[in-house]
């Protein structure tokens, strides 16, 4: 496995591993602790180093998680977290941005994971009720006090990656970005090259649907794949097309799936591009770390960047140009207004 360099003095694998399936979000079978260590173990064997959790995925069973697994072994990896973000008793998020919140979400995390320093520390969301210099000049201050390596943000627009850069530089931006969601090809990946900073892609098989192997009747009402416009039965149907797409390309490397296509997509967008496929198998970990020996030709990935768009938006998608939604919950609320 290669590194990439996400920004000055930061490198990481070209692969990580998105870990909150592990303790979070999908009902497609019961929690296995044990299972997921054997899965980040076996992630560090085969050169991955990247391990991207948050506070509020459990809440806080999968930083403990991720502390556990890698007792021992902390000096080869790069612990990716996020904060800003609040799971409320009934289930739904919050944002919440406040500086005073911030340190201490810090501190919490440091114990969970076990761990003097978070390598890269991530803004879940920007809060909107609190003025965004105020977060992210509280977040840097844990840089200067050595809690944290390198700060990162999940879905800014690049009004407010420009505003959050000026105040204390970026080392990565993380957003959505696969085969049936390319729409940050278009804003924020240009953004970061203009100014040096890496990007993670989250998602790169789609939440699952683009291996092939998802189908409505596997979402269970906690799944939280159900409130996803693209996993409607309906859509998913006419979806089908992109997914006949990554079939036809696996189809002419011997042996691939269309997973690996999917991943092998994103890792061609960039040296600076950083997928972060989330499992909770190893068997489907060494399939996905595979890909990044499979190369597309440049008529494949014409190809794949010509199937038709995906049906279903995400509301990620309508905020870069409305400011005022929520989050991603099962329904959101501002911290402000709960």
């Amino acid at each position: 496995m290669w590194e990439t360099k996400l920004a000055d003095g930061f490198s990481v694998s070209a692969l990580g591993l998105g870990c909150s399936s592990m303790s979070y979000g999908y009902e497609t079978g019961p929690r296995d602790d044990e299972e997921s260590i054997r899965v980040i173990h076996r992630a560090l064997d085969l050169g991955v180093d990247l391990f991207d959790t948050a506070d509020v995925y459990g809440p806080f069973t999968n930083e403990e998680l991720i502390g556990r697994a890698l007792e021992g072994r902390r000096d080869r990896a790069v612990v990716a977290t996020k904060c800003g973000m609040i799971a409320r008793p009934d289930g739904k998020f919050m944002r919440d941005g406040r500086p005073e919140h911030l340190r201490r979400a810090c501190d919490a995390s440091l114990r969970r994971l076990r761990t003097d320093t978070i390598d890269l520390y991530q803004l879940h969301r920007v809060d909107p009720a609190v003025p965004l210099a105020e977060t992210w000049g509280a977040l840097g201050e844990l840089v200067t006090a050595g809690k944290v390596r390198a700060l990162g943000i999940s879905h800014a627009t690049c009004a407010e990656l420009d505003e959050i850069h000026a105040v204390f530089p970026l080392t990565t931006v993380q957003y959505e970005l696969s085969v049936w969601a390319p729409q940050s090809k278009r804003d924020v990946l240009p953004w970061c090259r203009r100014n040096g900073v890496g990007f993670l892609a989250f998602a790169p098989i789609g939440r699952g649907f683009l291996s092939g192997r998802v189908s409505p009747r596997q979402l269970g009402a906690g799944d939280s794949r159900v409130r996803d416009p693209r996993f409607g039965a309906d859509a998913m149907r006419a979806n089908e097309a992109i997914l006949d797409g990554l079939r036809e390309i696996a189809a002419r490397h011997d042996g691939a799936t269309p997973s690996q296509v999917a991943i092998a997509w994103a890792l061609a967008q960039g040296p600076d591009v950083v997928p972060i496929p989330g499992t909770r198998h190893v068997h489907w970990l060494e399939e996905n770390v595979a890909a990044a020996g499979l190369r597309l030709t440049d008529e494949e990935l014409h190809r794949l960047d010509t199937l038709p768009a995906a049906v279903g938006e995400m509301h990620w998608d309508r905020l870069r140009e409305d400011r005022t939604g929520l989050t991603d919950a099962p329904s959101s609320a501002r911290r402000t207004g709960m």
